[in-house]
């Protein structure tokens, strides 16, 4: 194996394993830290943590163990994998898994770019935009876990590390690799260990890659590892897959505004089932009846608990923020583990907690990579008679529900 990734929710780390295969990687995603050895021939292992959101110490903990299984695989560079809108609380989790990944490996400098223009998301004078509004304007202020209320990542970073946060502009990225490459070291020289690259084109991600050769650790979404396998010699490809046929569920937990979306589209002319988290937490609705209704619902059935921000906090007032967000998790967990056994072969997740509870509950270890269904979202085979899409909650357009049953279908 040849680079080591860590990421920090499934859904990422899906996106991240899409973006290598597409450069011409053989990638394989693995659900938790594998018990064995990888098979041989992969030369890019991305092991998937549900460690976005938990105490800061258990996501440094199992981010620790992810690195000393990846360095026991012979990786010679490693890639600690966050959202694109940089999800994390001014405690972390992002600067204290990065500075523990940094202290393992003496790592220095480290790149620090959440940007992925193919979805929107761009840096730029250190500030993270998503389309054309900064992060603190785009709804992302109303996550209920991690809401992210300062553009400027320096600033949302400084008191999330213990190290200094440096900065190389776009105007250095613009002239290249080499410009890049020395903007890092002068930033280093100067004290930064953890350093903000601004990027608003694949063809900047290109060269962070190129100017990122020589460096033991890279940090940033997925966007940023476009350029990295091409300097272990890989050349772009497409994936092979085979798709999957049955019966398709789709589970949406995410709120946010693309979700939301989607699930009015996807409304519009399939069967929905919204589940509320009072009536989990009353147990007026159960796993069992909602996958009986699924089962005997024609076209694509979502089940959703995607609700308005305000919505949201009411129920978080109500029953408190983790109490809330375990009953929906656990729901849906219950529900993939019901569905699957009901005969689904197809399930589609939306919301990077919803798709970690179900990857959880179905016990799954390690995902093939298929195609694209839309930007950062790949089909993913989960075993000889189940095929799975993992979606951050901001991606896909707006049909994308009826749009992955259909890649996942072949």
């Amino acid at each position: 194996m040849k680079l080591g990734c860590i990421g920090d929710d499934f859904t990422g780390s899906s996106d991240l394993a899409n973006t290598l295969a597409k450069q011409g990687m053989r990638v394989v995603q693995y659900a938790g830290i594998p018990a064995a050895p990888a098979a041989a021939g992969v030369e890019a292992g991305v092991v998937s943590l549900k460690s976005r959101s938990i105490d800061p110490a258990a996501a440094v903990a199992q981010s620790l163990a992810a690195l000393a299984w990846l360095k026991a695989q012979g990786c010679t560079q490693f890639f600690f994998k966050y959202c694109s809108t940089f999800d994390s609380t001014p405690e972390g989790n992002i600067g204290p898994v990065a500075d523990a990944l940094a202290d393992a490996l003496g790592a220095d400098p480290v790149i620090v770019c959440p940007a992925f223009p193919g979805t929107g998301r761009s840096v730029y004078q250190g500030h993270l935009f998503v389309q054309d509004k900064l992060l603190n304007a785009s709804g992302m202020e109303h996550h209920p876990l991690t809401p992210m209320t300062d553009a400027d990542l320096r600033r949302w970073m400084a008191p999330q590390s213990a190290y200094p946060i440096g900065h190389v502009d776009a105007q250095t990225v613009f002239a290249g690799a080499d410009a890049i490459g020395a903007a890092l070291q002068a930033e280093h020289a100067d004290g930064k260990r953890h350093i903000v690259v601004d990027a608003i084109r694949d063809a900047d991600l290109m060269e962070i890659g190129r100017a990122a050769a020589d460096l033991k650790l890279v940090t940033g979404g997925s966007g940023v590892a476009l350029g990295l396998p091409a300097n272990f010699g890989c050349t772009p490809g497409t994936p092979a897959w085979q798709g999957q046929s049955g019966p398709a569920l789709a589970l949406s937990g995410s709120c946010s505004a693309a979700t939301r979306a989607q699930v009015a589209r996807h409304a519009a002319s399939h069967p929905t089932c919204e589940v509320r988290a009072e009536d989990i937490l009353h147990a007026s609705v159960t796993a069992t009846a909602v996958v009986d209704w699924a089962m005997a619902a024609k076209g694509l059935p979502l089940v959703y608990s995607s609700a308005d921000p305000q919505v949201v906090k009411a129920v978080q007032t109500q029953f408190g923020r983790d109490a809330a967000a375990a009953a929906i998790e656990g729901f849906f967990a219950d529900l993939a583990r019901l569905a699957v056994a009901a005969g689904i072969t197809r399930i589609i997740t939306a919301g990077g907690e919803t798709s970690g509870a179900v990857v959880e509950a179905l016990a799954l270890q390690e995902l093939q990579i298929g195609p694209e269904i839309d930007p950062g979202v790949p089909a993913l085979r989960a075993g000889p008679a189940l095929v799975v899409a993992l979606k951050s909650g901001n991606f896909g357009a707006e049909d994308f529900f009826e749009k992955a049953a259909g890649v996942l279908a072949g």
